[in-house]
């Protein structure tokens, strides 16, 4: 890929044409997305969290483990990365240092939100925003922090739950307003609001998260391109499906002491190789040994 990985995805981002991107919690699910074919990818805060620490998307991971795992996703794709930076780890000072560590990391865009930290699930109740005059400076700094004028900076706002559509809609556009790249509405729960984001919010891309069992209307892609949307994301879609065929999987064997009854559930040895590459390594290996 000669293109910066961060100009391909503002240029997707420009298209406004849905573009699927999955959530990967990990270099291994990443690699599968690329594998498929998907164009870009995102590191879920939620999924990074629920996989790694086996806890939930509370606000428990520190930016240190979310970058390690940038690192090592970008060190296997050349694919745009956006990744969820939560709540930016602190204040407008400590969001210049996340972003400067997620560029660095391998960040094509950096999602940054509005809640009141520890942050929560957009899709959990109980959540909290901070005031307008603690996120807009977050998003100033981010700005200043990024040294490729191509990385994206993404605003979430938590808002809906807590104060209306209308308010979330006018809370983006103030976001907007402080220069960021892309908005990013979280939750709505009718088309309507769908609608409403992006005919209000036009004047930069826009974001739909579809979460399975989550508030949001799960639609598919030709409906929200014609709606306007720039990006269909589905966060954890991965993960919850590696949940279900792991515990299918693993309820298998220890109930009947053998895979006969769910081997084609598994994904072959050979398949397993293939998709970390081993065949380049081999090459490696046999380059430095002659």
């Amino acid at each position: 890929m000669s293109e910066r990985p961060s100009r391909l995805l503002k240029a997707k981002l420009a298209e406004r044409r849905a573009l699927l991107v999955p959530g990967v919690p990990n270099a291994l699910t990443a690699l599968i997305a690329a594998d498929l074919g998907y164009e870009a990818v995102y590191v879920t805060g939620a999924g990074v969290t629920n996989m790694s620490l086996g806890m939930p998307d509370l606000g428990l991971i520190t930016l240190s483990e979310l970058a390690e795992h940038v690192r090592a996703i970008r060190e296997i794709t050349e694919l745009p990365i956006i990744v969820d930076a939560d709540t930016g780890f602190g204040n407008a000072v400590n969001v210049h240092r996340t972003v400067k560590v997620l560029e660095h990391a391998g960040a094509s865009a950096i999602q940054l939100e509005d809640q009141v930290f520890p942050k929560k699930c957009g899709h959990f109740e109980g959540k909290e925003v901070v005031p307008l005059d603690e996120m807009l400076p977050k998003i100033r700094a981010a700005l200043d922090a990024r040294t490729d004028p191509d990385l994206q900076i993404v605003a979430r706002t938590d808002a809906r739950a807590i104060v209306g559509i209308d308010q979330a809609i006018e809370r983006a556009a103030a976001f907007i307003e402080a220069g960021a790249d892309v908005t990013f509405v979280e939750a709505p729960q009718t088309i309507e609001e769908m609608r409403a984001i992006t005919s209000r919010l036009s004047a930069v891309p826009q974001l739909a998260n579809l979460v399975v069992g989550g508030k949001t209307p799960v639609l598919p892609q030709p409906a929200l391109r014609e709606m306007g949307f720039a990006v269909a994301l589905y966060a954890n879609v991965a993960l919850q499906s590696a949940v279900k065929a792991m515990q299918g999987v693993l309820s298998a064997l220890l109930r009947d002491g053998s895979l006969d009854a769910v081997r084609d559930q598994v994904a072959s040895f050979t398949e397993r190789q293939r998709l970390v590459q081993k065949p380049r390594f081999d090459a490696l290996e046999q380059k430095y040994r002659s």
